[in-house]
This record gives C-alpha cells, sequence and structure tokens, in this order.
C-alpha cells in the first residue's frame, strides 16, 4: 500500500484533509488551548491487551483529557501515525475508527496530519480547544487550605490493566468495570468545563499519571504542598488489590489513566460546588485532602513519593 491508498481508507474519519496545513478561525471572546501526547507500542500500550480500536479510543481519550483539565471544549484534531510494514491497511482504519469515535464523543474532528514507518506503531495526536479566558484553569491557582477533590472514584483503569496480565484476579461485573475502564476511558470535558466557569475553583489537572504523581505536581506549580485524606477507589480497584494482597488505597494512589480531573477548590465554597456538581453530574464530586503551606505530599503522616505512571521508569 501507499500514502494515497492510506489517505484514502481513513477519510471517513477526518475533515478537511488534503491540504498542507488545517485551518482554524478561532472567536475572539476565546483563548485556544493546544496540547500533544504521544504513544508507544510495547511502551504505553501492548496489542496483546486490547484491540487497535481500543488502542485508538484511548490515544485520543489522553488527548481529549488535558483540554478538559483547562475547561476547555475539544475542537479539532491532528493525527501523526507511524507505523511498521506488517500493520495492515483494515487494522489502520481499525485504530482510526477507535480515534474517530472518541473524537465523536467529545465533539472534535481530525482535520489531518502525517503518515511515515517506524520499527514500532507510534500515535502523535495533537488538540485544539477553546476556552473562555475568564475560565481557563491551570495547575498553578491553588492556595494552602484550598480542598482537593476528584471528579470520580480511581482505580479501575489499573485494575483492568493488571487484569490484562492475570484475567483470573476477578470476574463479573467488576473485572468488566475494570477492563473498560482500562480501554475506554472516558475524558471528563463536561465537568472540565462546568468547574472551570466556577470561580472558587482556582485549579485542575487530569489524573493520567495517578494521583500521587498528578497531586504533586499540581501543588507543586501552585507553590504548596498537600495533605491527603483519602483516595476513594472504584470497587474494582479494591477488589483488584486486595486479590494481589496489596493495600488499596496504595494501588489507587498508584494507578493511572483514570483521566478524572484533580480540583482544588476553596474550602468556604467547597461544600456548594459539591452540590452543584451532583446535581448536574448524578455522581459525587469526592473529597481527597487539602492544599498546605508547606511543600511536598503527605499521607497518612508521612511523605508520599511518587508512585504512578513515568514513561521513562
Amino acid at each position: 500500500m501507499n500514502e494515497e491508498q492510506i489517505l484514502e481508507a481513513i477519510r471517513p474519519f477526518t475533515t478537511g484533509i488534503g491540504d498542507d496545513a488545517a485551518l482554524w478561525q478561532p472567536s475572539r471572546s476565546h483563548r485556544s488551548a493546544i496540547s500533544s501526547d504521544m504513544l508507544v507500542e510495547n511502551v504505553d500500550f501492548t496489542r496483546d491487551a486490547m484491540t487497535l480500536q481500543d488502542v485508538g479510543w484511548r490515544a485520543m481519550a489522553a488527548n481529549v483529557s488535558d483540554l478538559a483539565a483547562m475547561g476547555a471544549k475539544p475542537v479539532l484534531a491532528t493525527v501523526a501515525l507511524a507505523f511498521p510494514e506488517t500493520l495492515t491497511l483494515d487494522e489502520i482504519v481499525e485504530l482510526y475508527r477507535g480515534l474517530a469515535t472518541c473524537a465523536a464523543r467529545g465533539k472534535l474532528v481530525v482535520v489531518g496530519g502525517d503518515l511515515s514507518r517506524a520499527p514500532a506503531l507510534t500515535i502523535a495526536i495533537t488538540v485544539v480547544g477553546e476556552v473562555r479566558t475568564s475560565n481557563v484553569k491551570r495547575r498553578a491557582g491553588g492556595r494552602p487550605g484550598d480542598v482537593v477533590a476528584v471528579t470520580g472514584k480511581l482505580g479501575a483503569a489499573r485494575a483492568g490493566l493488571e487484569l490484562t496480565r492475570d484475567p483470573e484476579l476477578i470476574d463479573g461485573e467488576l473485572r468488566e468495570e475494570a477492563l473498560r475502564a482500562f480501554r475506554h476511558p472516558q475524558a471528563r470535558v463536561a465537568e472540565g468545563r462546568f468547574l472551570a466557569a466556577n470561580r472558587n475553583v482556582t485549579a485542575m489537572i487530569d489524573c493520567s499519571d495517578g494521583l500521587s504523581t498528578d497531586l504533586s505536581r499540581l501543588a507543586a506549580a501552585s507553590g504548596c504542598g498537600a495533605t491527603v485524606e483519602c483516595v476513594p477507589l472504584a470497587r474494582s480497584a479494591r477488589s483488584v488489590a486486595e486479590a494481589q494482597g496489596e493495600n488499596p488505597e496504595r494501588f489507587g494512589l498508584a494507578g493511572g489513566e483514570d483521566f478524572e480531573l484533580i480540583a482544588a477548590i476553596r474550602a468556604r465554597a467547597y461544600r456548594h460546588v459539591a452540590a452543584r456538581y451532583a446535581a448536574r453530574f448524578n455522581h459525587e464530586l469526592l473529597r481527597v485532602g487539602v492544599l498546605r503551606a508547606d511543600l511536598g505530599v503527605v499521607w497518612n503522616g508521612t511523605p508520599l513519593e511518587r508512585s504512578g505512571w513515568d514513561h521513562f521508569h
């Protein structure tokens, strides 16, 4: 196959493909939010753990989640794909079907990208979103005393990963919950935009590399530390941790790719924000802890080391 054949095959999953660059006119009242992410086979994913459609979905979800953490509305994406000669045209189409399905769920269009050969399947995505200037949320806005909360329970994606390695750990509904969280994570776009519109939300970050790692990043960017009071766990995560003989909360702290959002909220407004959130999304905004003046993250009275995902370890 050649590049033209591939472009024709994936054209149904894109918009405006064919020119040298994509054109987009942002509105006058909004700022552009742009993020890039790369997934490399046998580093970020393995094909024996999921289908290529799942790989495409997860690649897009990781990027859309970055926009959600900024409070941005997804607009468009470009996809650069490099692959070994052994990958067939049908497999490329399967991968793009996953990319496009996830993009459509986030109301985002794929407008172009690039193709090349490589020793391992590599997917590099750039996403663009837009957000009102007054609603932009960064990692650096938190202050000591702010409540730290997450948009959903944690650890299910890690539980799903563990199940691809040992399918007998748990079964039934919890097994399906974990595998679904691992293979088809949901970016919290609506939740991010809701929280970003509230001035009492001071900072946000997505939980892509684990609570211990991403909370440390938010606290450090805000020039403060944090105390973890509890780790809200998905039921499947608790079950897998117990099956492996691991402390469930430590399991959740070290998980990755949950793609929930971590938000810092002014203490005086937390109950009000949490009540409005629950009414809007029909599930709770879950308190994790508080930001504090002293640097570093503390859990159970001792310093908490980062234990989530790291591409280089």
